[in-house]
């Protein structure tokens, strides 16, 4: 491995002035190396960063793609890692323009990891060096604690997709919240429309007359405003108190509520795991805005190498070969998703939208569809409205709020079904659906949504650990509990239950025959009821049981 030499250093130089003028953002420093093919496919499984620390599980994942590239070897292309400076690996046999093509696509991850504000966690240091740091540290545990450092690792991986990335998110980005601020959004949000639950116009005469005391007495318009609240309603303020208290205790993901809390990893002779545990924790933290921005972001990376590569005079006499390339990365497969085509569909359809001023209350009131094709207010405000895109969404809201009937009939989108052909004895693809519903329904089950499991401080002791699991529609995967709650149970040195939900077929009840002459239960064992169910689970010594609640 190598840096790139003064020649391509000179091109990529040429790519960020282009970009920068085009509107892109990004730090002007920059690092490029230049890896061979087998190379650059071992820095990819272990989540692109080279110095991140050694676990089995990375030798798996570089050994599988080294027998992929020994059936079908082929060009990776690049990798490029969030740091600061970004640091960016690239195939030792691309040609200058290939190489221009990539450097456009590069600076566009850039741009996105260092101005989307889900990427805020990682805008304050540098990764690698801190995972170089945490690769000697595990190292170093491992030559005196030997295998128990790859068992801790082990325990720690299986709950690591639990970390509470929004929570620390949100402390980042709201880091203070004054109390008159505390005071407003109690009232507005949770006391007039939770507790008083009243109507839309009544809330409407609160909002103003809170801005006719704010215009008519200025800075004391808040103490004359609460003064009039607590008049009408006198508990207001003991539940503003009681509200403050329970915002002030801070909830813990899994991993964080171990280590500040498990006697076990606070005994002196056990606290080299809590350093374990700090490790995957961070590690985990630092790639949760990636895996929930993977289609946002190589959209916008694939828009912008192709609309910037295309201006670029540079590639005179390579526009097949782009053209080749280009489809290979972008085209719309027929079954399945790839982030990158529909990422940079959805980029250049939300642009278009926003240039004819389709993203407004008039057009979505217009239900014919040839006016809806001929609907253009010339607003060329496309490019800004993508920009503001960039900064502020996720998948998940990008998906939801653009994937609409007209986008998946443009693009002639559809979800397949499968199904087997008993003459041929052979599976088929078909066509399921072509409604827009459906195919955003399709990609939003793609996306990473990991369970929401809490900790229950009601029901934890000092002796037995409680995780309860917010149920969203989806069973958590059986084959996993029993290894993971074992993990947890030993980090945690005590039992260990788990509130869940699975659906199960139980005995339908009857109330049919009479026992001392009181009408009893019967159990109909020939139908069964078929309901979601509260299900325990308890992890003790080793040992799990199952029981209804």
């Amino acid at each position: 491995m190598e840096l790139i030499n003064q020649h391509t250093k000179k091109i990529m130089e040429g790519c960020k002035e282009r970009a920068k003028s085009a509107g892109l953002n990004f730090d002007t420093e920059s690092l490029e190396y230049i890896v061979t093919n087998r190379d650059l496919l071992e820095l990819s499984p272990k989540y692109m960063i080279p110095t991140l620390y050694d676990y089995w599980v990375h030798d798996i994942e570089v050994l599988k793609e080294k027998g992929k590239y020994e059936l079908y070897p082929s060009n990776p292309y690049e990798t490029v890692i969030n740091t600061r400076p970004a640091i960016s690996f690239y195939n030792d046999n691309n040609p200058d323009w290939l190489n221009v093509m990539i450097f456009y696509h590069v600076l566009g991850h850039i741009d996105f990891f260092q101005n989307n504000l889900y990427f805020r966690n990682t805008w304050e240091y540098d990764f690698t060096g801190q995972a170089l740091s945490d690769k000697r540290l595990i190292s170093k545990l491992r030559s005196e604690k030997g295998r128990w450092v790859d068992y801790v690792i082990e325990f720690a991986r299986g709950v690591d997709n639990l970390v509470g990335y929004y929570a620390g998110l949100s402390e980042i980005n709201r880091p203070y919240e004054s109390n008159r601020d505390k005071l407003l959004n109690f009232y507005f949000d949770v006391f007039l429309q939770s507790e008083k639950k009243i109507k839309i116009h009544d809330y409407v005469k609160e909002v103003e007359r809170y801005n006719s005391c704010k215009n008519e007495s200025g800075e004391y318009g808040d103490h004359i405003f609460f003064s009039e609240v607590v008049k009408k309603h006198p508990e207001f303020d003991l539940m503003f108190k009681k509200n403050l208290k329970k915002k002030n205790k801070k909830k813990q993901d899994v991993l964080l509520f171990l280590i500040n809390n498990s006697a076990f990893l606070n005994k002196e002779q056990n606290r080299w795991m809590k350093s374990v545990l700090h490790v995957v924790r961070n590690t985990s933290m630092f790639f949760q805005p990636q895996i929930r921005t993977k289609i946002l972001n190589e959209g916008w990376a694939s828009y912008w190498h192709e609309t910037l590569f295309l201006e670029d005079d540079r590639i005179k006499g390579h526009e097949v070969d782009f053209a080749r390339v280009n489809a290979g990365v972008t085209s719309m497969p027929r079954v399945g998703i790839n982030p990158y085509a529909l990422g940079m569909r959805l980029f250049y359809y939300v642009e278009e939208l926003a240039d004819k001023g389709k993203l407004s209350y008039d057009f979505e009131q217009i239900h014919n569809a040839g006016q809806r094709e001929k609907y253009d207010k010339k607003t060329k405000t496309g490019r800004d409205y993508i920009f503001k895109i960039r900064e502020n969404y996720s998948d998940f809201l990008f998906i939801n709020n653009f994937i609409d009937q007209d986008f998946v009939s443009s693009n002639n989108l559809f979800v397949a079904g499968k199904r087997i052909n008993k003459q041929k004895k052979v599976w088929e693809y078909f066509v399921k659906s072509r409604k827009a519903k459906d195919y955003k329904q399709m990609v939003s089950d793609s996306l990473y949504h990991p369970p929401y499991i809490e900790i229950d401080n009601n029901k934890t002791t000092d002796n037995t650990l409680y995780l309860k699991h917010n149920f969203e529609g989806k069973p958590l995967v059986t084959d996993y509990i029993k290894n993971t709650m074992m993990g947890i149970e030993y980090l945690w040195n005590g039992p260990v239950k788990l509130e869940t939900k699975e659906f199960l077929n139980l005995p339908k009840i009857t109330n049919q025959g009479f026992t001392f002459g009181f009408l009893a239960p019967q159990i109909n064992k020939d139908k069964a009821e078929k309901k979601w169910r509260s299900i325990v689970y308890t992890m003790e010594k080793r040992k799990i049981t199952k029981r209804v609640i």
